[in-house]
């Protein structure tokens, strides 16, 4: 369901994230994508209850990019009925996050960090054996 190598690739040099990716697989470039957002999702909180708000806003707008990114990158040709429902909580959690950064909202960005880590889970809980080249299966 998600789109080439070089996507992620550049997307994770945008981000700033340190990690040697240049092997890794699709499955292992999206779970690094989820990671890396979920990190900014929690340096958001902790900065939002700092009042650091410059931190705060550029923690959520590579959260954003991220998220972005994932939801740009879904096949939903191969994906389906999942691929469009993923689409649709990535949209949500794109809300969600502009509601927190434009009302310093803390449940915003809680919401956001509990749907994004279920993503993960999800994401991770697919056994080794099901992971296609392309990342087809979520």
């Amino acid at each position: 369901m998600y789109g080439s190598n070089r996507q992620f690739t550049e997307q994770y040099r945008k981000v700033g994230v340190q990690s040697s990716i240049t092997d890794a697989d699709p499955h292992k470039l999206v779970a690094l994508l989820l990671s890396g957002a979920l990190e900014r999702v929690r340096l958001a909180q902790a900065c939002l209850e700092g009042g650091d708000q410059a931190r705060k806003g550029k923690a959520i707008g590579e959260v954003c990019a991220i998220v972005g990114h994932l939801n740009g990158s879904l096949d939903h040709e191969a994906g389906g009925e999942i691929a469009g429902n993923l689409s649709a909580l990535y949209d949500y959690v794109m809300q969600r996050l502009t509601e927190a950064n434009l009302h310093n909202d803390p449940e915003a960005l809680r919401e956001s960090l509990e749907l994004l880590g279920e993503i993960d889970s999800a994401w991770n809980a697919i056994p080794h054996d099901q992971r296609q080249p392309a990342a087809v299966a979520l």
